[in-house]
């Protein structure tokens, strides 16, 4: 499909600086973080188009979490001049209930618990397929995968393999719907994605005292930084990884990773920054797909951070703890 013009968007970008005025700032976040109570927290959330949440219970946050999110669908439904901007936020719900119902079909569990119906395709509709071997209302690279990965856990008895097998699917998938749609913005949002991704395995692996062979296995191709460049450092036990990084937006995050041990939050939190960085290019764009997918995008920063702050009030941590979780 040929893209569109940047003028095909002028009415949703409208509308979604509109919808912008809503959303959970950094501002608002710390109005919230400095309340005096739990409730006076949820009174600030509640302004921000969370009107039902009257409670820092996990349950009641996921629901209206997903409440949110199927009004946002509904809102911009219609007014999309291309809808696949929306399996943006669909995709990786697909691939997550796909790894979640091939563990739990192996072990012989129960997930309807941790199943989130925000794919494309329900996680009912998921779970028949696997269970029939009839992945025809599947999409057709959805059902690709789900056909490979089930023969990998069925052979393999690997979970993780099987993960690491999902996770270049779903990386793939975005790559291809960003050149589908013919959108440069896009393109870079997915390679910053995947140069997160590329990071987080390098770092982890270090950690675990895994080497350049276990790294190359579960790398996804598409980043920024060439792949003989982290095994590089693979087999010199981390030397270089800030050198490698320093020129780039994951620079802090290289910084923070913490190759010895302790907790990683920082290093997470990091990365999850210098995603968000790239998408804050899109404020000085006043119309185009970059308005859509820099909101889309900021919603799910705003979804991750509601539950960080309220759990984290209910649970009566420091402001400074849940403050440095929080993402940006």
């Amino acid at each position: 499909m040929k893209r569109l013009k940047d003028t095909a968007y002028l009415s949703v970008s409208t509308q979604i600086r509109s919808m912008e005025n809503t959303l959970l700032t950094r501002d608002r976040l710390e109005q919230a973080l400095e309340a005096r109570s739990v409730e006076e927290a949820l009174k600030v959330v509640q302004e921000c188009g969370y009107s039902g949440l009257h409670s820092a219970e996990s349950s009641t946050i996921d629901e209206a979490i997903l409440a949110a999110r199927e009004s946002l669908e509904r809102e911009l439904r219609d007014s999309l001049p291309d809808r696949r901007i929306l399996d943006l936020l669909k995709l990786k719900h697909d691939y997550h209930n796909l790894k979640t119902l091939l563990k739990a079909r192996l072990a012989r569990i129960e997930v309807r618990h941790i199943l989130v119906d925000l794919g494309r395709v329900s996680p009912e509709a998921l779970r028949r397929a696997l269970e029939e071997e009839d992945y025809s209302l599947l999409p057709h690279t959805l059902a690709a995968a789900a056909v490979e990965a089930r023969e990998i856990l069925d052979t393999t008895r690997d979970g993780q393999l099987m993960d690491v097998f999902l996770d270049r699917c779903y990386y793939r998938e975005m790559v291809d719907l960003a050149r589908e749609m013919g959108s440069p913005f896009l393109e870079g949002y997915v390679r910053r994605q995947i140069e997160s991704a590329n990071l987080r395995s390098l770092v982890r692996t270090l950690r675990m005292g895994k080497g350049p062979e276990f790294l190359m296995a579960v790398l996804v191709e598409g980043g920024e930084i060439p792949e003989e460049e982290l095994l590089r450092v693979s087999r010199e036990g981390g030397n270089g990884l800030s050198e490698l990084y320093a020129p780039t937006s994951f620079a802090a995050a290289a910084e923070a990773a913490a190759l010895s041990g302790g907790p990683l939050t920082e290093f997470e939190r990091l990365c999850d920054d210098a995603v968000s960085e790239y998408l804050s290019m899109a404020r000085f764009v006043p119309f185009g797909e970059e308005v859509v997918i820099a909101y889309l995008a900021a919603r799910e920063t705003e979804f991750t951070n509601l539950r960080i702050l309220l759990l984290g009030r209910s649970m009566d941590l420091p402001a400074e703890v849940i403050r440095a979780r929080l993402r940006s």
